[in-house]
């Protein structure tokens, strides 16, 4: 197990007039041990990233470390890390046995290393009973933990997981993510996860990089990124639904924008004046579409409990901010300014 640096990492396709740099000075510290997930939307740069500390993209400038050791130039199966890729990548005609053990194989490991290597991970991973299927009779879910335990045999440094569970249905990737989340807390080792759902890295992350445009807009805690976003892109990508980012909201100062999570909205008969345009119930909690200012004014949500009495489509409501809840962002550069 080992820490990751990334220094002023950067990657540019093409040269001269014709450049294309999709990743721009990423520079963070990952600690040994540590679960970070890397989020952003599609384009962002997080899976070209993840690539990068993998080995398969070169990178052009800045640098990139495993524990001691500068990686730029080594090639991925030097650098004694293992990735799970979003398809699997299973071999179809082999067993889930013959899937896990064949890196060791062609590592050369004793027979009787590989067997206990395997009954371990397929211990660990609940796949004892399905060693010696093919992994066409095998869900969704089970492909995973077999790819998971293909990584795990292997006893890497450093763990790289891309988008793994972006090919399963909603329950399953609930009960994967639980997996993971287990299977970190057994073996403790390094990882780096990638992927655009913002649950996924909220419930998994001990840190999470936010990236857009290819460029980290924000490295913390969940709670960090969530109760405090660095800029308005973060503000409105964590977050379901987004922070109400606001122009002309009383409160809002000059040359700044005003941001508001919907659930820290109160409904009443003061403050700002709003007119309820739709309304969702997602259960135990509803969800108003507000705008204030008539037709040209501004939108907002508003998230309220399934206890609170639902007001009328077309109803004008009071909308009071919870005053230690505001945040306030430069209207040019989207950057916060103050708590």
């Amino acid at each position: 197990m080992a820490s990751i640096q990334l220094n002023n990492v950067t990657k540019t396709y093409g040269n001269g007039a014709k450049a294309l740099q999709v990743i721009h000075g990423v520079t963070a510290d990952i600690a040994d041990h540590e679960f970070i997930v890397i989020v952003g939307p599609s384009g962002c740069g997080k899976s070209t990233l993840l690539r990068m500390v993998a080995g398969l993209e070169d990178i052009t400038g800045g640098d990139i470390s495993i524990g001691s050791r500068v990686v730029n130039k080594l090639e991925p199966a030097e650098r004694d890390i293992a990735m799970v890729f979003q398809n699997y990548a299973l071999y179809p005609h082999m067993s889930v046995f013959e899937n896990m053990a064949y890196g060791l194989k062609i590592k050369k490991v004793p027979v009787e290393e590989i067997k206990q290597r395997v009954a371990k991970a397929a211990g660990i991973l609940e796949l004892g009973k399905f060693l010696d299927r093919k992994p066409r009779e095998l869900s969704g879910g089970q492909r995973q933990r077999v790819a998971m335990g293909r990584a795990i045999v292997r006893q890497p440094q450093v763990f790289l997981f891309d988008e793994p569970l972006s090919n399963l249905d909603a329950k399953l990737r609930v009960q994967t993510r639980l997996e993971i989340q287990k299977l970190h807390r057994e073996l403790g080792i390094t990882s780096l996860f990638v992927t655009h759902d913002q649950v996924e890295a909220m419930t998994l992350a001990q840190r999470m990089m936010v990236m857009n445009a290819g460029r980290m807009e924000q490295f913390g805690t969940p709670e960090e990124v969530y109760h405090r976003p660095a800029t308005t892109f973060v503000a409105s990508f964590i977050g379901s639904p987004p922070m109400n980012l606001l122009k002309h909201a009383a409160g809002a100062k000059p040359g700044h924008i005003l941001g508001i999570r919907p659930e820290h909205l109160d409904v009443g008969s003061g403050g700002w004046q709003a007119t309820v345009e739709s309304i969702e119930m997602l259960g135990a909690e509803r969800l108003l579409y507000c705008r204030m200012g008539g037709l040209s004014g501004e939108q907002l949500v508003v998230c309220t409990d399934e206890a609170t009495t639902a007001p009328a489509l077309g109803q004008t409501i009071g909308l009071t901010p919870r005053a230690e809840r505001v945040h306030h962002f430069d209207s040019g550069t989207g950057i916060r300014v103050s708590s």
